[in-house]
């Protein structure tokens, strides 16, 4: 004859029973609380959150963007499409260029540009970083005083120089004959390279290397009215 303590063969005694609901309570109790404790540690981390992005608003900083891992501007001076043949990247970047300047540069009463500002590579450099510093200004993502910057410093300084390299020329100016048909700058003096970079690597401290007569003449017979590029 059994008594109501002994195990019953056909499942677990009571005090089995009362082990694991003791056991299920705690760990329901461990995660209530581990739910209050992310909830603690996710409002903390929304918390401060806020208070970066309240100081960056304050000092005008932009937030880190997917813009900030692009390229920046091509440079037109050293552009190097590839294929000497191959000039629909290069027609591209003129094309768009030459849509920016009568969207926004002409737009401002102090911008002038003669008519032949394509045969005019330094132009081209200006205006094609100007181009790309406006689009950078006018991301949603940039502070206000990146366009004020625009206004204020890069647009009148890229108005001024273009005035000094260009001054009144015209298409005729590029004409064959004319000032402005001049071929690509080359450095002058380039076979003092080795004279003068074993003086600066050696002997710094002294005089540097005398040039030679045939570098005096060379410099001599470049010495005439300068043509503007």
């Amino acid at each position: 004859m059994t008594t109501t303590d002994e195990p019953d063969a056909a499942g677990p005694d009571r005090a089995t029973l009362a082990g694991l609901a003791r056991e299920g309570e705690q760990l329901r109790r461990g995660q209530d609380q581990l739910g209050k404790d992310l909830a603690a540690h996710t409002g903390r981390i929304d918390e401060l959150a806020g208070v970066v992005k309240g100081l960056a608003d304050m000092l005008n900083v932009r937030q880190p963007s997917d813009a900030d891992s692009q390229v920046g501007a091509p440079s037109w001076l050293v552009f190097d499409p590839g294929p000497a043949d191959d000039t629909a990247e290069t027609g591209e970047i003129l094309t768009s260029l030459a849509a920016w300047v009568a969207k926004v540069y002409l737009r401002y009463g102090d911008t002038k540009l003669p008519d032949c500002w394509l045969w005019h590579p330094d132009v081209v450099e200006e205006l094609l970083w100007l181009q790309y510093a406006h689009g950078a200004a006018y991301d949603p993502e940039a502070a206000a005083t990146a366009v004020g910057d625009w206004h204020d410093r890069q647009r009148p300084g890229v108005v001024g120089r273009i005035k000094t390299y260009v001054g009144f020329c015209s298409l005729e100016a590029h004409q064959p004959g004319q000032d402005r048909a001049i071929p690509a700058p080359v450095a002058p003096t380039t076979d003092a390279i080795g004279s003068v970079a074993a003086w600066w690597a050696t002997r710094r401290d002294e005089p540097g290397p005398a040039p030679t007569g045939e570098q005096v003449e060379a410099a001599r017979q470049r010495i005439s009215p300068r043509g503007h590029r």
